[in-house]
């Protein structure tokens, strides 16, 4: 063989090598998103299973949020420190494991600590996947990869509620829910052994140190608010809850002030404080965080609604939402490639009073129809609230990256994608107080015959808040830039926003 020959077949087996890598890496990013919206659609499933109070129904999806949001840049952190693909296969281990353990989980407790590992799990696996991305592949071939990437994360939005529904309707081997989970662990055992093989290791050059103590304070703080707000209504509200909830404030305020001393000290804070001297920025945030609340509201009560008030099956259930997910697919598309460049924020705006819309016409048609409502009843009010999702998340990042500073973007990539975690896992808590808060379990115990009646309601109510809570967000983004700019797109910039970027554009969990 030719010298020619020999280079030019070592050439393709690098190629064959790094296209694995990249199947490797978004079948674990995929595994990650289907994850996170496999689980609503059974929990009215497991709530029958395991007798689980609604409290632990909140803990099972919130716990996983919580855990994601306070471990996402601590995870890019250390996968820059000790390398991606180290971390890469850590995390997917953890995720693995915890996988089993929610599938085999014997109570509800233990279903719980288990999606809290596999939440903290995650945190480590998804910020390694752009990472790799980046350093597997020359910037000419990224924006194809990226495209690629996309299109994956759209089909994990679409395809999860649809094959948890299906997973808990088969009831394979009468396990029920359990699948769902389990399903996991040929995928993972497979990217644990071709990740180890395939995968180039990988560390940032000037790495930043951890930020543990920042880590603790906001991981603290966000259990202080969330926790109380899931276990009150139980508990009768106690007076150690509302303190609890006041104290979550001094605990962020203590997180401000060591980020700042942090940032004197040795400039590595887990928060990058100067970020928030951007109006844009700073008002993104606060769209992000609110908008992740809205979304952790509505679609854990909607799952409940379907199937525990109107008492549809999950397969129904699932089926029911695939025109919100396709609506959703579609307007994303359409708001990064043609509108956005055209109209700038009031594409958001927009979205967030389609969206409005949309859930206005919802709550009518709940009304309206009561409990004899049909799948078809709810297609028009689903497809205009998923065009207006859609006209939200595909370009709000963009829009809140386009006037920070270069050499930020990949800190407040990590930072936007955080606070989406944790405005998820906040609405998820506050489930207890717009939709729980609404239900009366003693009176339900007396007359089960009620209970749709009472699940309508208490959506009804939830739709409400959500109403709310989009219109402030709509005021918030005449913060935004009127046209982002476009800095983000070239291949350097592309190498700051993966160096830390966690997550994909939040859809439930």
């Amino acid at each position: 063989m030719s010298s020619h020959d020999a280079a030019t077949e070592a050439a393709a087996a690098g190629d064959r090598r790094r296209w694995i890598a990249l199947a490797i890496v978004m079948t674990a990013a995929f595994m990650d998103l289907v994850d996170a919206t496999i689980v609503n659609i059974a929990i009215p499933s497991i709530e029958k299973d395991l007798g689980a109070s609604f409290g632990a129904i909140q803990w099972i999806t919130a716990g996983y949020a919580l855990a994601f949001a306070a471990g996402l840049i601590t995870g890019g952190r250390l996968g820059d420190i000790y390398g991606r693909k180290r971390l890469f296969l850590l995390g997917t281990a953890g995720f693995t494991l915890a996988s089993a353990l929610c599938g085999f989980a014997a109570n509800q407790e233990m279903l719980v600590g288990s999606r809290l590992l596999q939440g903290a799990a995650a945190a480590m696996m998804v910020p390694q996947v752009l990472s790799i991305i980046h350093v597997t592949f020359p910037a000419h071939e990224r924006g194809k990869v990226f495209g690629m990437f996309g299109a994956i994360i759209g089909l994990g939005a679409v395809s999860g509620p649809l094959l948890g529904a299906l997973l808990t309707q088969w009831n394979i081997a009468g396990l029920e829910w359990r699948p769902i989970f389990l399903i996991n662990l040929p995928v993972g055992v497979a990217a644990l052994f071709l990740g180890r093989k395939f995968i180039v290791e990988s560390k940032a050059p000037k790495a930043l140190r951890l930020d543990m103590v920042g880590v603790l304070l906001v991981t603290t703080a966000l259990l202080m608010l969330v926790y109380p707000l899931t276990r009150g209504r139980e508990l009768d509200w106690p007076l150690w809850g509302h303190l609890m909830m006041a104290g979550s404030l001094l605990v962020f305020g203590a997180l401000v002030a060591y980020e700042k001393h942090k940032t004197k000290k040795d400039g590595s804070p887990l928060v990058e404080l100067s970020l928030f001297k951007v109006k844009s920025f700073a008002a993104g945030i606060a769209v992000q965080l609110t908008f992740g609340v809205v979304l952790g509201i509505f679609f854990l009560v909607w799952t409940l609604y379907m199937q525990i008030g109107l008492g549809w099956t999950p397969l129904k259930a699932g089926l029911t939402g695939v025109p919100f997910s396709i609506s959703v697919s579609v307007a994303a598309g359409m708001s990064v490639q043609k509108l956005v460049p055209r109209f700038g924020r009031k594409v958001l705006q927009a979205g967030a009073l389609t969206m409005i819309a949309g859930i206005l016409l919802y709550s009518f048609a709940a009304g309206r129809y009561g409990t004899g409502i049909h799948p078809w009843q709810m297609i028009p009010p689903l497809v205009v609230m998923g065009l207006g999702m859609g006209l939200i998340v595909a370009p709000l990042t963009d829009a809140v990256l386009s006037e920070v500073p270069k050499e930020h973007a990949g800190s407040a990539s990590g930072l936007i994608n955080t606070t989406g975690q944790m405005g998820n896992a906040l609405g998820l808590g506050l489930v207890s107080v717009v939709f729980f808060g609404q239900i009366d379990d003693e009176r339900l115990a007396k007359a089960p015959a009620e209970v749709g009646e009472a699940f309508t309601n208490a959506f009804q109510n939830s739709l409400g808040w959500a109403v709310g809570v989009l219109a402030a967000i709509f005021l918030v983004m005449f913060a935004l830039p009127a046209k982002p700019k476009q800095h983000l797109e070239g291949g350097d910039a592309v190498e700051d926003v993966t160096a830390e970027i966690g997550k994909e554009p939040v859809l439930t969990h």
